[in-house]
């Protein structure tokens, strides 16, 4: 998990990058925010991250899918968005910021930068930086299948006798879950108007990170009084 974290955050180095050498005001400025918006929502994402370590007990990917077996244990659900859907709802917003879909979509407001950090780009360059994008939705959607909705797992996965069917229907699941995601992305990116620019920064210090510590102090206190801490 740490090495998928580390990897995803390496991203907006590029962007800034990308937006200085432009030489261009407007590539500067989508740059600038881009940054500082994706800077600014690691952090709720991570304490959101950090509960779900403390909800599951383990920093491996594999091991957090295992947990979730199948769907339904011990008379109760056994996917961590039944555990804790506040902690998926805050990762799940803060993905949108990352990926700057909408109503995130700040540092690429045409009506006010253009085209924001590649107004300067043509070419395979532009379609590179497009298609990282929706890499990075890609990725977004499938860590978000894994984390909260058992990954691999799907009801009535026990009753399949053959293990090679049974990987198989993983696979398609697995697959499944993460297209409906980037369902969710492009759907949501088609409904609703993006955030002035003061508004996305107020909601990410003032808003998603206040509500993801008390968020994890809540999880922890419900957690100690089970007696799994």
């Amino acid at each position: 998990m740490l090495y998928l974290l580390g990897v995803v955050s390496i991203g907006v180095y590029g962007i800034m990058i990308g937006g200085w050498s432009s030489n261009n005001k407007y590539a500067l400025l989508g740059a600038l925010r881009a940054s500082s918006q994706m800077i600014s929502y690691e952090v709720a994402m991570g304490i959101s991250v950090v509960t779900l370590i403390m909800l599951t007990g383990t920093l491996s990917t594999s091991e957090i899918a295992a947990q979730q077996h199948g769907f339904w244990a011990e008379g109760w659900f056994t996917w961590n968005f039944f555990k804790n859907p506040v902690t998926f709802l805050i990762f799940f917003i803060c993905a949108l910021a990352e990926t700057n879909r909408t109503p995130f979509d700040l540092p690429e407001s045409e009506t006010e930068l253009i085209g924001g950090y590649h107004t300067e780009f043509s070419s395979m360059k532009l379609g590179l930086y497009l298609f990282a994008e929706y890499i990075n939705m890609f990725v977004s959607s499938a860590v978000m299948s894994l984390f909260f909705f058992g990954g691999y797992n799907y009801p009535g996965m026990d009753s399949i006798a053959d293990p090679n069917l049974q990987a198989l229907i993983g696979v398609a699941a697995m697959f499944g879950k993460t297209i409906f995601f980037i369902f969710v992305f492009m759907w949501i990116r088609w409904t609703i108007p993006r955030f002035r620019y003061d508004q996305l920064m107020n909601l990410g210090w003032k808003i998603l990170i206040p509500f993801s510590l008390i968020n994890l102090v809540a999880t922890g206190l419900v957690m100690f009084g089970l007696g799994k801490l």
